[in-house]
């Protein structure tokens, strides 16, 4: 397994960005709205990752700069985007070791908070999240007015 810095626009993260959307149509009946651009995933701003073992893409994972914007962030966030492992690869730790490894990074770019919004129908991933040290947050971003969103934060 190897997990490795890309543009958010390889094609390799298009393709599984393209079956995270799937899959939030299913649980939520649309895609992800949320504005995002390569250049928000580019050190030293962020950075965005993907797993590949024996050349194919099992998972991926991103953290980009968030400051006080006036839609709940503070200075020094650093927010996780796009975390999503293919079906046939769950159950193998892969969320876990991308996480590990996005934190690291943040928290040597300097950032001070990790937070993250997902959702009601994500319970595996808000699983996830608890037992990684994250916290419930008052509601931020782009989906804060949603009742199904649910906010998540960390201290770095």
């Amino acid at each position: 397994m190897e997990i490795r810095p890309v543009r958010y626009d390889h094609p390799d993260a298009v393709r599984l960005d393209e079956e995270v959307q799937q899959e939030y149509v299913r649980r939520y009946g649309d895609g992800d709205l949320t504005p995002l651009a390569p250049h928000m995933f580019a050190p030293p701003h962020g950075i965005y990752l993907i797993a590949y073992e024996s050349g194919r893409p099992l998972a991926t994972g991103g953290w980009r700069v968030q400051e006080d914007t006036g839609e709940g962030y503070v200075r020094g966030d650093a927010e996780i985007k796009r975390m999503f492992v293919v079906p046939e690869a769950r159950g193998r730790g892969l969320a876990r070791r991308i996480l590990a490894t996005l934190e690291a990074d943040a928290r040597a770019a300097g950032r001070t908070r990790m937070v993250l919004e997902t959702g009601t129908e994500q319970p595996e991933a808000i699983a996830l999240y608890a037992s990684s040290g994250y916290a419930m947050v008052q509601k931020f971003g782009y989906y804060r007015t949603y009742e199904a969103s649910r906010c998540m934060a960390k201290p770095l």
